[in-house]
């Protein structure tokens, strides 16, 4: 047996931030602008900050530039409103779509250089379910940086938090919060440069770990992105919210998963069926391809389940075509050109002459770690976590609901990131570093028991592709209740199958079948949050979909808490949707901002 694990170094900061994708780094920017001689450590799992999976968005940032003559901030509210299947939080979807044009002047007075007009001007294009006048054509909202955002933003707060002086810590994984009834006072952290466990204390610490979309058998999501800090709320007694709400991206490149960026189809590309049919118009007749990502999602699989979609002979697996062909070369060669360019690097297609398979592909969480609109954690609806904060795609405020329009994901890293930030910022400065000592004992025991299986029966690889083929084929695009049944009967069985996986190397320093092990026992976990919490939302709402229960009902107009017990029992629990735009505006803008029917 291994030796036990110990927590062998201790390093105090003002601030922790766990994840230095473009969510953690925004708040650390801000909390620089408020107070500069702030010290502040920034975790990433990867090598560099620069390889966060911020940098793989590709389309853009939704941003209503007040002085648009067409466009309206209220428009923005309406589409994330209705895009969320009327389920996200009001306060915080006008907090964010009011904030993000000066966002925007923020990025580029801090070096990033968006796409411009012959004019001059910033360049915008469409995205799935934004429009104007509250739903009767596209509107143009998706400011971008040719098909790179996401690494503009990235690159943007990375520079910044260099400038700034944030301590940055790679290849280094969180294992553990430091809590003290309903205070946080910082993480444990596995160090796997110097293999060492590491204590941190911090007065305040940002929860900014990404997505966790690994569990799919075809998924966009990097390698990294497993879920990590999810599942250790859910060890140590804390809820997550809404994460029955899984977003498939309808237009994953056959194979790899990568996205064929919807704004691809902003440009005017079209998906077809067999028989060549523009088969969006029979869901949507209104934006047609243009629609919300769960509609789309929900249309492709229908074609193929009856019979209009394709099978890819090398893969095997089925899908739609991507059609392209029409568009002009400007599109392929200077606005898409590496999106275009993914087709020909991972399946030998020529997007200029062919047709490209896209099939739906896992992609993004709306659900997570609850917040308030302060991004500061929730137990439940009137307690937080001293201390502790969640910001990005990990945290649920919630902006996006039960579906997430497309561009305001990293609308909400850089707006959210800076208001989280700023709030950070004055809470430091009312309270001290609390470093009396901490066993850590959640950490010593789960990489303890990992490294004592011996003669192991059990192959985590084995058992990932099971998780992957299970949660797609039983938690995807469509479900039901028997599917959910069988999928939590075999989640548990995984769970304890995963528990005789023999790890052969001991030694700490840069353990990979270390943390792909545990990484595996935090899909699990999430996984298991996920169906169980899909199994009790007995109605289709956003990505959720139930063909046994098809239609959403007002009976479950509320958010999910998700708790699990050591056993790997859930218990469910709700937290109000916040109706506040509803409950101020007056006469026809009222209802637009009610329960509405979702039509496009």
């Amino acid at each position: 047996m291994a030796n036990p694990i110990a927590i062998s170094k201790k390093v105090i900061t003002d601030v922790l931030i766990i994840g230095a994708g473009g969510a953690g780094l925004r708040a650390a920017a801000a909390i620089k602008e408020k107070s500069p001689f702030t010290s502040i450590a920034a975790i990433t799992k990867v090598s560099s900050a620069q390889k966060s999976h911020t940098c793989t968005a590709q389309g853009g940032v939704a941003a209503v530039d007040p002085k648009d003559p067409h466009d309206k901030i209220i428009y923005h509210e309406f589409d994330t409103w209705k895009g969320s299947d009327c389920s996200c939080d009001q306060n915080v979807v006008r907090r964010v779509c009011s904030l993000a044009w000066d966002e925007i002047i923020w990025l580029e007075h801090h070096g990033l250089h968006f796409s411009r007009s012959p004019e001059g001007r910033i360049m915008k294009r469409p995205f799935g379910g934004h429009t104007l006048n509250f739903g009767e054509i596209k509107a143009f909202r998706s400011c971008y940086e040719a098909d790179r955002t996401g690494k503009g933003i990235q690159d943007t707060v990375y520079f910044m938090a260099l400038k700034n002086d944030v301590q940055f810590y790679t290849e280094a994984v969180f294992t553990e919060l430091i809590l003290d009834g309903e205070c946080c006072y910082g993480a444990i952290l596995y160090d796997m440069n110097e293999g060492e466990f590491v204590e941190c204390r911090a007065k305040a610490t940002i929860i900014a770990t990404g997505g966790k979309a690994r569990m799919y058998q075809v998924t966009s999501n990097c390698r990294q992105n497993t879920g990590d800090a999810l599942s250790i709320f859910l060890r140590q007694g804390l809820p997550l919210m809404d994460i029955e709400a899984v977003q498939f991206h309808p237009t994953g490149i056959v194979g790899p998963g990568i996205l064929a960026s919807e704004a691809l189809r902003g440009e005017g590309a079209v998906l077809r069926n067999n028989q060549d049919e523009r088969f969006m118009e029979r869901y949507a007749p209104t934006i047609k391809d243009l629609a919300p990502r769960d509609l789309v999602s929900r249309s492709i699989m229908t074609e193929i389940q009856e019979g209009r979609g394709f099978l890819h002979p090398a893969h095997q697996l089925p899908h739609v075509m991507l059609d392209m062909r029409h568009l002009p070369d400007v599109v392929h060669d200077k606005k898409l050109v590496e999106v275009s360019s993914f087709f020909k690097t991972f399946l030998g297609v020529d997007p200029k002459v062919e047709l490209c398979p896209v099939t739906p592909t896992a992609h993004y969480q709306m659900g997570g770690i609850p917040t308030n609109i302060d991004g500061q954690v929730q137990i439940d609806e009137n307690t937080i976590i001293a201390g502790l904060y969640a910001v990005g795609e990990c945290a649920t405020a919630s902006l996006h609901g039960h579906n997430r329009l497309g561009t305001n994901s990293l609308l909400e890293l850089i707006t959210l990131g800076r208001t989280t930030g700023e709030h950070v910022a004055d809470y430091i400065s009312q309270v001290t570093i609390n470093g009396s000592s901490y066993s850590g004992d959640f950490t010593r025991s789960t990489f303890d028991k990992l490294l004592a299986v011996s003669n192991g029966s059990e192959s985590q690889f084995k058992l990932r592709r099971e998780l992957t083929e299970l949660m797609n084929r039983c938690v995807g695009v469509f479900r039901d209740e028997k599917i959910l049944l069988e999928a939590i009967e075999k989640l548990k069985e995984l769970k304890e199958r995963a528990n005789h996986v023999e790890i052969k190397t001991k030694n700490l320093v840069l353990n990979q079948e270390l943390l792909v092990t545990w990484e595996l026992h935090n899909l699990i976990d999430v996984s298991l949050g996920i169906a169980a919490s899909a199994l009790d939302r007995k109605e289709s709402r956003g990505a959720h979909f139930r063909l046994d229960f098809p239609e959403r009902s007002d009976d479950y107009h509320y958010h999910t808490l998700c708790w699990m017990d050591q056993d790997m029992n859930c218990r469910l629990g709700k937290r109000k949707i916040d109706m506040s735009i509803y409950e101020t505006e007056q006469g026809a803008l009222k209802e637009k901002f009610g329960i509405i029917e979702r039509k496009y």
